[in-house]
């Protein structure tokens, strides 16, 4: 019997993902170990090992593919002594479709609270078969699965199915337990007809993956739900530039960037400052023993934050090197779970972009987060005369629930005693 390789759960979160690459083909030896594809999940592209030994049968979700749940089959595996007839009795022994009822002939229904018959994209256990593309323009168009019966392989919803769901005078098929009302078909608006009624110019749909959605939903439940205070200051770096060329020209072993004093400076204030390395729960405060940072990394189609753990015990030189591979792997989509999910405290650095100031969204369950601004050339006044200096602007948002204003203005006092005077974080 063919063995199922289901979609897998590559994160305790996860409930679906994108099949972005198939590395195998119809018709390989595969073994254990074996790196089958590449499964694009809310946080970063992973790939996927063979646990049995093998050879591909059948693809049954193509490269590309969106919204795939988790346990959904993907493809299925031919053991040793197994050819392609396998297939075919595979196929004979599933559910077959239920005989499609006529449709009543009228344009719409009304569902009444019974539990709808199982159709033909429904096996025993109650799950709907449907493939990617379905269910996406199922959900777009607010159509029920459960209500539409699947002309695919083992009554699988497909693309077709939908697309005649959706064609003008059919009717689709009631289910038992329908209570039957005709009502007055609504008008059908065209693509372009949307876009003339909102007085918009044409535009290009970029579809939504799979990260940008969790981002998409994290970031609407944080300033929703996170009580954000923000809190900025201005740090002189003109010592922090000088210090870092003579270092970038002792040794080639390291590159450190400004990013990472930043880094290093915000860990050692928070060992300073532990009330500001904190969470909220709705049972208690949690102040974090460790000091791990969190670095918003951003991707072509999305963020990642990659962390720098224990950040306070890594001297400068580790904190560049470790950096330099954390976001080369993370736009390569290469991290392992443990290396971008948790984290106690975050830093968001758009000084590369020319950005002056700007107030970063806090990633739940941090405390806070630090935007980093651009140090640029600015007018200050010291002991009563008018110089210039590099100065960076870095703003502070706080959960308020968890950190208060008194304990973030600690943090950004001793956050900007480190960076002005950088030889204390060589110590």
């Amino acid at each position: 019997m063919p063995i199922e390789i289901l979609m897998p759960a590559l994160s305790p979160t996860m409930t679906e993902g994108n099949l972005a690459k198939w590395l195998k083909k119809e018709g390989d030896e595969v073994h254990s170990g074996d790196v089958l594809a590449e499964i694009e999940t809310d946080k970063a592209t992973m790939e996927v090992e063979a646990v049995d030994d093998g050879k591909i049968g059948k693809i049954l979700v193509p490269e590309g593919a969106q919204g795939i749940k988790v346990n959904e089959p993907i493809a299925l595996l031919l053991g040793e002594d197994e050819d392609a007839s396998a297939l075919e009795k595979f196929a004979e022994e599933a559910p077959r479709p239920a005989p499609a009822a006529p449709p009543p002939p009228l344009e719409s229904v009304q569902r009444a609270p019974a539990a709808p018959a199982m159709d033909a994209g429904e096996r025993g256990n109650g799950r709907i078969f449907a493939s990617p593309l379905a269910r996406r323009m199922a959900q777009q168009a607010g159509l029920d699965l459960g209500a539409i019966r699947g002309s695919g392989p083992q009554g699988r919803i497909i693309k077709s199915d939908i697309e005649a769901a959706l064609s003008p005078g059919r009717a689709e098929p009631a289910p038992a337990g329908v209570v039957v009302q005709p009502t007055p078909a609504a008008p059908v608006l065209s693509k372009e007809r949307v876009v003339a009624l909102a007085g918009n110019l044409p535009f290009t749909e970029r579809p939504l993956n799979a990260m940008r959605r969790v981002i998409a939903r994290r970031l609407t439940e944080s300033k929703q739900t996170v009580p954000h205070f923000y809190l900025t200051i201005d740090c002189e770096i003109d010592a922090l530039l000088k210090i870092r060329t003579e270092l970038n020209a002792k040794s080639e072993a390291y590159r450190i960037s400004v990013n990472d004093f930043v880094i290093r400076a915000a860990a050692l204030a928070l060992r300073k400052v532990p009330a500001a390395n904190a969470s909220w729960s709705d049972e208690a405060i949690l102040l974090w023993d460790t000091v791990d940072i969190a670095v918003a990394v951003a991707l072509d189609d999305g963020l990642i934050t990659p962390i720098v753990k224990a950040a306070d015990r890594k001297g400068l030189a580790v904190i560049a090197n470790e950096t330099k591979d954390l976001f080369a792997r993370a736009r390569a989509g290469k991290l392992k779970l443990e290396e971008f999910q948790g984290g106690t405290f975050s830093v968001s650095n758009l000084g590369m972009y020319g950005v002056r100031e700007f107030a970063a969204v806090i990633n739940p369950p941090h405390g806070g987060i630090l935007a980093v601004g651009a140090g640029e050339q600015r007018p200050v006044v010291r002991n009563g005369a008018l110089t210039v200096a590099a100065v960076m602007s870095c703003t502070l948002s706080c959960d308020h629930r968890a950190v208060d204003g008194a304990v973030g203005a600690q943090f950004l006092a001793a956050f900007k005693q480190l960076v002005e005077d950088p030889l204390t974080m060589l110590l």
